[in-house]
C-alpha cells in the first residue's frame, strides 16, 4: 500500500505559517488583497474562485473580484485590467484564463506590474522561473507539486523525474523547479517514443497532460512517488485525474488522489504569493 500524498494535510500545514505572517503585516498597517479578474463566468473560473476566496479568508487575505461581461471590447478590458492593477491596496492579480476568443491578453501580460503577477502570467515572471531566480513567482500549480514532494519527504536531488506534459502552465515551468532541486528530469508529450517505457523507468511521475486516467499501472515502476495534477471529469460525471489511480496505488510508494491531492494546495501557494508581494511592494523583502 501507498503513501497517500493528501494536498488538505499540506494546506493545513502552509494555513499556519501564512496566517503569522499576514498577522505581521496587518501589525505594520498593511493588509495584503487578491484582486481577481474574471470575464464572462465558466463554471470552471467559478469553481477556482470559490476555493481561492475560501483560502484567503481562512488566512486573513482580502479578496476581491472583478467580474466583466463576456462581451467586453479590448479597450474596454485593458481599461478595467490597469486600473485593478494600478490601485496600492491590490498586492496580488489573478485572470482567469483563456479568455474569451475575441480577448487578446498579450497587452495585459505587459501591463501588469511583476510583483503583484501571483500566478505566472508575465514574460517577466516566467524567465526568472527559467532562470531559477526565487524572487519571481511561478506559477501556482507547479510549485504546488514541490510544496507537496517537500511536505511528505520525498528528495529529488539525483532522482530521475518524468513530467508527462509540456505546457507553460505546469510540465515546462515544474521541470525548471525540479532541475532547480538538482533532479533529472525528462519532459514527454504526445511525439514521445515509447511513452509507458520511459514513465517505467521513473523514480518521481508526475502526470500533467489532461487526460482521464491516462497513466495506468503497467506504466509506473515499483515503488515509484506519482503525482496527479490533472482534473478531469469521466463519463460517469466523476471527477479523475490523470492516473489511474486505482491501479497505481498497489504499486507507488507514494501517491496524490483527485481531488483531495494537488489543487488542494493551488490555493495554498496563491495564498502565499500574495502574502510575498505584499512584502515586496512594502520594501519588506
Amino acid at each position: 500500500m501507498s503513501t497517500v500524498m493528501l494536498g488538505t494535510e499540506v494546506a493545513k500545514a502552509m494555513k499556519e505559517r501564512l496566517t503569522a505572517r499576514v498577522e505581521e503585516l496587518k501589525e505594520k498597517g498593511i493588509h495584503p488583497c487578491l484582486a481577481i479578474v474574471r470575464v464572462g463566468a465558466r463554471p470552471d473560473d467559478l469553481s477556482y474562485e470559490r476555493g481561492a476566496k475560501k483560502r484567503m479568508e481562512l488566512t486573513g487575505i482580502a479578496c476581491q473580484v472583478t467580474e466583466l461581461p463576456e462581451d467586453i471590447s479590448q479597450e474596454e478590458f485593458e481599461a478595467a485590467f490597469r486600473k485593478i492593477n494600478d490601485d496600492p491596496a491590490v498586492h496580488g492579480i489573478l485572470l482567469f484564463r483563456p479568455l474569451p476568443r475575441h480577448l487578446d491578453e498579450e497587452p495585459v501580460k505587459d501591463i501588469i506590474c511583476p510583483w503583484k503577477d501571483v500566478d505566472c502570467m508575465s514574460d517577466a515572471n516566467m524567465a526568472k522561473v527559467f532562470a531559477g531566480d526565487e524572487s519571481g513567482f511561478a506559477p501556482c500549480t507547479p510549485e504546488a507539486v514541490m510544496e507537496m514532494l517537500d511536505y511528505y519527504g520525498v528528495p529529488l536531488a539525483g532522482k530521475r523525474v518524468t513530467i508527462v506534459g509540456r505546457s507553460m502552465v505546469v510540465g515546462k515551468p515544474l521541470a525548471m523547479l525540479m532541475l532547480k532541486k538538482n533532479a533529472t528530469v525528462t519532459v514527454c508529450h504526445t511525439k514521445t517514443a515509447d511513452l509507458p517505457g520511459t514513465c517505467r523507468e521513473a523514480e518521481v511521475l508526475v502526470a500533467a497532460a489532461g487526460k482521464a486516467r491516462m497513466i495506468t499501472g503497467d506504466m509506473v515502476g515499483e515503488n515509484a512517488v506519482v503525482a496527479d495534477v490533472g482534473i478531469n471529469v469521466d463519463p460517469d460525471g466523476n471527477l479523475c485525474g490523470d492516473v489511474d489511480y486505482e491501479a497505481v496505488e498497489k504499486k507507488a510508494s507514494f501517491v496524490s488522489p483527485v481531488p483531495k491531492g494537488v489543487g488542494s494546495v493551488t490555493t495554498s501557494v496563491l495564498a502565499a504569493h500574495v502574502v510575498r508581494a505584499a512584502e515586496y511592494l512594502n520594501g519588506l523583502k
